[in-house]
């Protein structure tokens, strides 16, 4: 099956519907979409859009995943393009068409075959993945928190051992004496998922669930480096650890782990630690099928290596963004970090640049403008640095995180809708309880 491009428009396809994908498509939809300029297509292996910030308050219960998600037909209707649901496997060059897996029910029933869509332009915008380095036993005992899917199994799993221990009570009448979560990775996202998990430990007594009080869950946040938040400067590091540490947090860095098995976590110095839950956070990774895809330049951890303008290096036809391309700026070293912000900025930029593009315009060059880096600490507190290395915290810094989920949203749905949405949400947030417990 192939959805050809029978007409004289230039098809731009995108694949992945994540911050930058969808922001992207959205954008080009009303730009070029809406006056029958171009065709475009989003393509995603799911059939809703959450986004992907969010699911540390996901995997701890404190937001309804349903409450907060986004419909890919539903959006696409409204925004000029087409939506297709699908996994690309592969892409051929020659022909300018990608690959689309079989399409399956939860249930393994067939919905349809592989497939494939030709392209004019194609945008590749997977995202990412956690990367556990093939540490023994972290597939197998480790939850991540790449998708929503995998965000919803962490808080069942989270709940159920709530649940567990209630139901214990009732047969030994006993109380279950400690919880033990184990976090590796003190990125921003293990430490804010840390502080999401203590807000919601003293929420489940609220509710009933306390046969294991607050002060018997012990949240251990492991980090490889010699501070949580490496990638932040030492003065919001320090902020940060002392504010998890008041919180009774356990903060364990220098700590690099060897293995992981069904209760122990164990590292290379002898030591171990017992976690009835762990959770893996210490680095990402391009999904596997993108290494040498359509031998295509790729580096270790399978990002497509782009150029100044986000064309791949071998295919000027094939642009990639976000978390899964690596974009080194001229007189830098590294490449840019895999960030929400650099995703955005990049959907912003392909807007304008595939305009030019399929005008027969020279492409503009890709500038990162870093406007500085937030972490979360649950309702308690934000930490961060903004406009080079101003350094804020507390209610200010707050305020400023909870921004950046609203300016995603007014990249799609613009002002006055996002404004009813937050409304909506100031409206239920007192009618419903603070934790989901279901």
């Amino acid at each position: 099956m192939q959805l050809e491009n029978k007409n004289c428009k230039k098809r731009i396809v995108i694949v992945g519907g994540g911050a930058g994908g969808l922001e992207l498509a959205t954008r080009l939809g009303n730009r070029l979409g809406k006056k029958n300029k171009a065709e475009i297509i989003l393509v995603d292996a799911t059939l809703t859009h959450i986004w992907k910030p969010l699911l540390h308050e996901v995997a701890s219960g404190t937001l309804n995943s349903h409450d907060d998600e986004l419909n890919y037909f539903a959006h696409a209707n409204k925004n000029h393009f087409e939506f297709f649901l699908g996994k690309m496997i592969n892409i051929d060059r020659t022909e300018k068409k990608i690959q689309l897996a079989e399409l399956s029910s939860h249930l393994g029933e067939k919905i349809a075959p592989c497939r494939s869509i030709a392209y004019d332009i194609l945008v590749v915008s997977v995202g990412s993945t956690s990367n556990d380095f093939n540490t023994e036993g972290a597939k197998e005992h480790c939850v991540c928190l790449d998708s929503r899917a995998q965000a919803d199994y962490l808080q069942k799993e989270f709940l159920n051992l709530y649940l567990q221990a209630q139901a214990n009570t009732l047969i030994e009448d006993t109380q279950r004496s400690l919880l033990n979560i184990a976090i590796i990775g003190a990125g921003a996202t293990g430490v804010e998922l840390a502080a999401e998990l203590h807000f919601a430990a003293h929420q489940f007594c609220k509710y009933g669930l306390d046969s294991i009080q607050p002060d018997n869950v012990c949240i251990t946040l492991i980090e490889a480096a010699d501070r949580v938040l490496p990638v932040l400067n030492s003065k919001i590091s320090s902020l940060a650890e002392a504010e998890l540490v008041n919180m009774g947090i356990q903060v364990r860095t220098k700590s690099r782990v060897q293995k992981i098995d069904e209760t122990h976590i164990y590292f290379d110095d002898g030591t171990q630690l017992a976690a009835d839950l762990k959770v893996w956070s210490a680095g990402i990774k391009a999904p596997d099928f993108l290494n040498n895809i359509a031998e295509l330049e790729t580096n270790r951890i399978n990002q497509l290596i782009v150029k100044p303008t986000l064309q791949t290096t071998r295919d000027d036809s094939i642009f990639a963004m976000g978390d899964c391309a690596s974009y080194t700026p001229k007189g830098k070293e590294r490449p840019l970090a895999p960030r929400a912000q650099v995703a955005n900025q990049q959907a912003i930029f392909l807007e304008k640049a595939l305009a030019a593009y399929i005008a027969g315009q020279p492409l503009p060059e890709f500038v990162f403008k870093d406007k500085g880096s937030l972490v979360s600490l649950s309702d308690r507190n934000s930490v961060g640095h903004v406009m080079g290395n101003i350094n804020i915290e507390g209610f200010v810094a707050r305020l400023m995180y909870m921004s950046l989920y609203r300016f995603h949203q007014i990249a799609l749905h613009g002002l006055f809708k996002t404004s009813i949405l937050m409304l909506k949400d100031v409206l239920s947030k007192s009618a419903r309880p603070q934790l989901k417990m279901h």
